[in-house]
This record gives structure tokens, sequence and C-alpha cells, in this order.
């Protein structure tokens, strides 16, 4: 029987393969084209390409675009793009995503992923009669200001999950800082990608395989 009574999960690099970067870049340029930017900076596209509304209001206002159509179109092309990746077997599912299956506790996920995205993982993969709930960012500039760290999306989680004893698995040092900012356990996955990558803060638990996290939580 599980120690946690909930345990909820990051998606990319957790469940799923790492997004290419190259698919986000060229849905930023596909952005750019429709709304009129046939040829922009290179600081045009790494704003859109990133997290921060202060550097996407910036752009759109030298193009006098408004931000949050133009941030919403950029969400959805990044999503649909992913989405693809994933029919086409080039975003997978990690083998060892069916230890999750024998977890004797509710299950949640919470990325920092687009929301569409997220349910389309579920869905896509069979998953969605595994997860109670889950979060990614919604598409709009508030959405991304609640992206972890910052607790909002996982702390929502952990409301409808109902649980008093929850474990939040990731596999940066962002996702072991939202658990510690939500009251709550992390482990720290660390796959491939992360072989030679520091931690500043301690996470609760580190695991190399969601097998090895299964078992550790089910002592």
């Amino acid at each position: 029987m599980s120690s946690y009574d909930a345990v909820i999960f990051d998606n990319d690099g957790v469940l799923t393969q790492l997004t290419a970067g190259e698919l986000v870049e060229e849905a930023v340029r596909e952005t750019l084209a429709a709304v009129g930017v046939d040829s922009p900076r290179e600081r045009d596209v790494e704003a859109l390409y990133g997290h921060d509304p202060a550097a996407v209001r910036e752009v759109c206002e030298a193009y006098d675009l408004d931000p949050e159509s133009v941030w919403r179109l950029r969400e959805r092309k990044a999503s649909r793009a992913q989405q693809a990746a994933m029919r086409a077997g080039d975003k997978p599912l990690y083998e060892d995503v069916t230890a999750v299956r024998s977890l004797d506790a509710g299950k949640g996920l919470v990325s920092n992923n687009q929301h569409e995205t997220v349910e389309f993982v579920l869905s896509h993969f069979g998953l969605a009669d595994q997860f109670q709930c889950c979060y990614g960012r919604e598409p709009t500039l508030d959405g991304v200001g609640r992206m972890k760290p910052e607790p909002y999306y996982l702390q929502r989680a952990i409301e409808d999950l109902g649980c008093e004893r929850a474990l939040y698995v990731g596999d940066s040092e962002c996702d072991v800082r939202v658990a510690r900012r939500s009251g709550i356990d992390s482990a720290f996955l660390r796959r491939s990608h992360r072989r030679d990558y520091d931690l500043a803060v301690d996470p609760t638990y580190e695991v190399e395989s969601l097998h090895a996290l299964v078992d550790r939580v089910s002592e």
C-alpha cells in the first residue's frame, strides 16, 4: 500500500519524452507570420518562445498587436504541433509509465505545458482513467504567470484529489520547489536527460525510474 494517498506527476520528461525545441520555435514563427510579422527579429522569436509576459507584451507593442490574442494563437499552434508529434510517434511515453497503473493512490497531472496538450496526452495514450485530475497552463498571459514554481495549479490538483498526504514527481528543480511551496513531498526523477543535472534544493526522494518510484512509495 502506498504511503501517500495521492501522487501527482509532471508530464514532460516524466510521462512523455521532452518536446523538441524546434517544434515550439516553428509554432512561434507561424504565429508571427499569421499576425503579419513575416520577418521577425530573433529577439521577437525568443520572446514568444519563452514564458515572460512582459517580453511578450513588449514585442506585441512594437508591432501594434494585441498580446493576449497573439499568445493564445501561439499556444494553440504549439499545442497542435506537439499533438501531431505524439500521433507520429515523435513524442512517446516512457516505457516505465506502465508502473503508474500499479500505484494504490489517487493520481493527478500538473504540467507547465498547455492544458490542451496534457489533456491530449491522457486521451491519446489511454491514461485518462488513471488520473483523477490534470492541469496545464491556460492559454493566457495570466496562465504563464501561474506556471511552476508558482503553486497555483499544484494546489488546485491537491484540492481536487482531497488528499492528506501527497507526493509530486518531476524532473527539475522547479518541480522540487513547487512541491516545497505547496507543503508536500517531492520525488526527483533522474532520467538520462538529467544525468548531470545539479539540484540546489533537496527532494524527498531521488529515483531513476517510475518503477523505482512505485517501489519506494509502496515500502
